[in-house]
């Protein structure tokens, strides 16, 4: 079961901006209900200002919360200001996002996109240079989708890809060419990423979830192979405190475990300031 955040929760069972705007400036549709999740997003803008945001969709708790979280992050900003939210914002505005889930914030992005560029006057969907060719047939997903997901997240694998795009997570036939598009991003990355980027830093919410998740997915299924297993007691700050049970807590070398296994994963894939300490 994933453990969603409290935002999260609020916006699936109280979304704001649901519906239609009659006579919107703006109106992108992207996903299709065939495929699980789609997303209508209708906007309202004077003088290239988002004045007003609705939207209408067909897809889980995560995908309305996303949704409905984009209309409030938009609205009463300038069109230049919403073309830079990613769908990483999106996550964070909602305190984070199951890793299998990212997808309903891709969606969200991808549909700001759609409804900018047809208050433009584009048709994205005539321009196949645009819309780019159809890699996953199950969910109709580009490869110029998946490219950008891959270059804005910095996804590493074919299981990422799959957790942003939902590309691959059904009958898996195009699970090769996303292998290609993976490897040739990965090629290029040294020299998109050559210009020094600032690392933003974590929130108190997301640094919890992200403790909750490496312990849950990475360190527990480790020390249960040896009959151990481990307790999350407190996060506070950059401060990780923990209990090993099972085998674990009257093993002769558990402060060998706390540093080089459990203090070592959470450095890997939370932060790489953590200090681990068990709890007495």
């Amino acid at each position: 079961m994933w453990d969603y955040t409290d935002k999260v929760k609020d916006l699936y069972k109280n979304p704001r901006n649901v519906g239609t705007i009659e006579n919107a400036d703006a109106v992108g549709e992207v996903g299709s209900i065939v495929c699980g999740d789609a997303l209508t997003l209708y906007l309202k803008i004077e003088d290239d200002v988002i004045k007003d945001a609705k939207f209408q969709t067909f897809g889980c708790g995560s995908a309305i919360a996303s949704s409905s979280a984009l209309t409030e992050m938009i609205k009463g900003k300038k069109v230049e200001e919403a073309e830079k939210i990613t769908n990483r914002d999106i996550a964070d505005f909602l305190g984070g996002l199951p890793e299998q889930k990212m997808h309903c914030s891709v969606l969200g992005r991808e549909a700001l996109d759609k409804a900018l560029a047809n208050w433009r006057g584009i048709e994205l969907g005539d321009a196949h240079e645009v819309e780019g060719e159809i890699i996953c047939q199950c969910f109709g997903v580009t490869d110029t989708l998946i490219r950008k997901v891959i270059r804005e997240n910095h996804l590493k694998t074919v299981e990422d890809v799959t957790n942003y795009t939902k590309a691959g997570g059904a009958c898996g036939s195009c699970i090769p060419k996303i292998e290609d598009i993976l490897n040739d991003e990965l090629k290029n990355e040294p020299r998109v990423a050559a210009e020094p980027a600032v690392k933003k830093p974590l929130s108190n919410i997301r640094r919890i979830q992200l403790v909750e998740e490496t312990i849950t997915d990475v360190i527990r299924p480790i020390l249960q192979k040896d009959g151990g297993n481990i307790e999350l007691i407190d996060v506070e700050g950059k401060t990780v405190t923990v209990a090993l049970r099972g085998n674990c807590a009257h093993c002769m070398v558990s402060d060998v475990t706390l540093k080089n296994l459990v203090q070592e994963k959470l450095r890997e894939f939370v932060e790489d300031d953590i200090e681990v300490v068990e709890a007495r």
